[in-house]
């Protein structure tokens, strides 16, 4: 192709790589000169400046482009590097601007970067993609690099062109499919989009997907944002998770909307920023005792009500709650305040808005092609394409983004069920079976295995958390057992079967006694999370107290009883923010929760109080959670007295002296001289009961020590004696 033809591409902005015609080009055998191209079609002049030398440019088409001749050894006397120089343009309203030219400069990422892209094992591609600052031959910018591997042409638009596709063309950087453009003096704040024209010659106006922030919803521009302003106090926090083992540790989690929990009074439609959360969330979640909180997805979504869980900037944190820096001083406030902090992340599908990943480049980039494969029906949304390693490569570099840029200490990752199978939430003939004719998503899974080996390898005491529904095998044990390779799972079996319980009016739970006993059966198959999330309380399912059966009282009684039941229960803990308190409404993603239920009645005050104590004797107690995952932290005293709906059992730490006993009643009858079961033939005390009148309970209780009697009873070897309150449940210790 001859430089005619080139140029007549460029103009119509279809070339590939502008640098074949912008810039320095050499020409001539015997007396080399170089000639210098820019294109400038809102300039009514431009001229090339040398050091102090303006030498003018020549209009050789109308559309724009400018051209000049100079000997690349003498300007003036003055010797001349043909790589240093600058444009001074005058537009046709009038204004000067002198600027460096983007198209003299080498491509930038190395091969070596782009080969472990397309190989899929780029794990810091963040630090490569999107807009990154840069310096090169002493110019300051910024360095724009972007995926679209099927597109014809790639341009950065913005207000800093005007918005103009033709001016800032980037250059096609082979076989990787990655576009590159270095835009010399363009700072941080700047708002861009990518122009992409398509094989089929359409026009599309995308964002970055690598973008770090962006633009205030309705508006979808990517914004010039770098990371590294931030000083992180929390050194010593971030260097004892590498030992930390998670597991035989305590783990009670606050899940948090931030756009709901608490708003402005007197702007209500307004989000609280993230200092505004650190000042005012963390002591809240400090004072109830609380080791994590679990924030629903703060990555850049454009619909409020989708919660955050269908994305559209992945490594953007969304503007609605401040900036990049806000975020971080939540986190470091949080954990030196001792909390950790856990995002949900969403690798199971992302919306079809026109300005995000969706068909990015023209085709099925991000997703698959086939509607079977590609698309879910239930959400209207579309599924990654994890067998293709770029796409893989994407989301796995897209956590370890937020575990190393924000200090984020885990991930809960959202719908894995739906990642699994293939024809999840499909009809017959809806989807497609794998090489093996089976229903199981063979790519995702190994992807999966692949997110989890590098996370834990990168960042030793993440956790990796799946939200995950089904029976399927090793979700929580490492791949080389078979498994997925995550940390932890969510216990969704335990949450459905003792919300339906506990819904039941006391007169009819004893036909469902098994609902109680049956977590147990598989509760060591997994390192499970008890979760009582936000979607058991919202969607015509009631508040968490509303669900409960009686009067006020007994309602109240109910929701203590349920905490200590799953406080006692093995495994971590997970409750949605307003459920500690008794929020009578369902959670609405536009208002704040009612906090001011607590100046009309004492006793959601009087919840607070009882979460306290219950957090307290939980991470007091070695034995609540030190053998959490194995079979020996746990033995029934009783589980068949269904008649009265009571059970009781043992927690145990490693060490068996160090243990708990308790004793749960589902029903409002108060028993006296109650046989209830021990392990060992110690004296025990009473360290809690939900029943206090300090909780607002009837205070039925008048024991404090109790004498083990040396007589088997149901499934222990010792027995006692003891009143039980009414929908409540106690706490028995050893005596010292």
């Amino acid at each position: 192709m001859d430089i005619n033809e080139q140029v007549d591409r460029l103009l119509r902005a279809e070339h590939y790589d502008p640098f074949q015609v912008l810039g320095v080009h050499f020409t001539g055998k015997k007396k080399l000169t170089a000639v210098v191209r820019c294109f400038q079609p809102h300039a009514k002049s431009v001229f090339l400046v040398v050091d102090d030398n303006e030498i003018p440019m020549n209009k050789v088409r109308d559309e724009g482009l400018f051209e000049v001749e100079i000997d690349p050894g003498k300007v003036n006397d003055q010797d001349l590097d043909p790589y240093t120089y600058q444009y001074k343009i005058t537009y046709f309203d009038g204004v000067v601007q002198t600027v460096n030219d983007p198209y003299r400069f080498m491509p930038i990422l190395g091969e070596q970067d782009r080969f472990l892209f397309n190989f899929g094992t780029n794990y810091e591609l963040y630090n490569h993609m999107g807009a990154q600052p840069g310096m090169y031959s002493g110019i300051t910018g910024t360095i724009f690099r972007v995926w679209a591997p099927s597109a014809s042409r790639v341009s950065i638009i913005g207000d800093f062109n005007g918005w103009d596709g033709r001016i800032h063309s980037m250059r096609s950087l082979g076989g990787s499919g990655i576009w590159e453009l270095f835009l010399p003096g363009l700072e941080e704040n700047e708002i861009y989009k990518y122009e992409i024209r398509t094989l089929r010659g359409d026009i599309l106006i995308k964002s970055d997907p690598f973008q770090f922030f962006g633009e205030h919803r309705p508006k979808t521009a990517s914004v010039v944002r770098y990371l590294d302003h931030y000083e992180w106090q929390d050194a010593e926090w971030q260097e004892s998770k590498k030992s930390c083992d998670p597991y035989d540790k305590a783990m009670s989690i606050y899940e948090v909307h931030p756009g709901s929990w608490k708003r402005d009074p007197a702007h209500p439609e307004r989000f609280l920023t993230f200092i505004e959360l650190a000042a005012t969330l963390i002591p809240y979640v400090k004072q109830l005792g609380f080791t994590h909180i679990e924030l629903m997805p703060v990555m850049e979504h454009p619909l409020d009500e989708s919660w955050g869980y269908q994305i559209t900037g992945p490594f953007s944190l969304t503007s609605r709650y401040g900036t990049p820096e806000d975020f971080m001083y939540f986190v470091d406030t949080c954990h030196q305040e001792g909390i950790g902090v856990i995002l949900d992340w969403v690798p199971a599908h992302f919306p079809k808005d026109a300005h995000s990943l969706a068909r990015f480049d023209g085709t099925a980039l991000f997703e698959h092609e086939d509607p079977r494969k590609g698309e879910h029906p239930e959400w209207g949304t579309f599924i990654y394409n994890y067998g293709r390693k770029e796409v893989s490569n994407f989301l796995i570099a897209n956590a370890l983004f937020w575990l190393d840029v924000y200090h984020i200490d885990g991930l809960r990752v959202d719908a894995v069920a739906s990642m699994l199978y293939l024809d999840y939430s499909r009809q017959e003939g809806e989807w497609l079976p794998n090489d093996y004719g089976g229903r199981e998503n063979i790519e995702a899974i190994e992807f999966l295995r692949h997110l989890n080996s590098v996370v834990y390898e990168r960042q030793p005491g993440t956790l990796m958390i799946a939200e995950e529904s089904t029976s399927f095998y090793g979700v929580s044990k490492p791949a080389d057992m078979g498994g997925l390779g995550f940390g932890f799972k969510w216990n969704m079996g335990w949450m459905n079967d003792t919300l339906n319980y506990f819904e039941k009016d006391p007169i009819y739970r004893k036909f469902h006694h098994n609902s109680l006993t049956f977590s147990i059966v598989y509760a060591f198959s997994e390192n499970f999370i008890l979760p009582l999330s936000h979607d058991e309380v919202v969607h015509g399912k009631r508040s968490l107290i509303d669900k409960m059966p009686g009067d006020l009282g007994q309602k109240f009684a109910n929701l203590r009883l349920f905490f200590l039941s799953m406080w006692m229960h093995p495994g971590k803990k997970l409750i949605f923010m307003g459920c500690e308190f008794g929020q009578w409404k369902e959670w609405n993603c536009k208002q704040s929760l009612d906090f001011h239920l607590f100046k009309e009645n004492g006793m959601h005050e009087e919840m607070l109080d009882f979460f306290e104590q219950l957090n307290t004797i939980y991470k007091e107690n070695p034995s609540l959670w030190e053998q959490d995952f194995s079979p020996e932290g746990f033995q029934w005293m009783d589980l068949e007295d269904r008649e009265n709906s009571i059970i009781s059992y043992a927690r145990f730490a490693r060490e068996r002296k160090d243990h708990l006993v308790c004793l749960l009643n589902f029903t409002p009858q108060t028993f006296y001289d109650y046989k209830m079961g021990l392990p060992t033939g110690s004296n025990y005390e009473q360290i809690f009961c939900s029943d206090q009148s300090r909780f607002c309970g009837s205070n039925s209780t008048d024991k404090v020590i109790y004498k083990s009697i040396d007589e088997p009873y149901a499934q222990a070897p010792f027995h006692t004696y003891v009143t039980v309150p009414p929908l409540a449940g106690i706490i028995l210790k050893p005596c010292k």
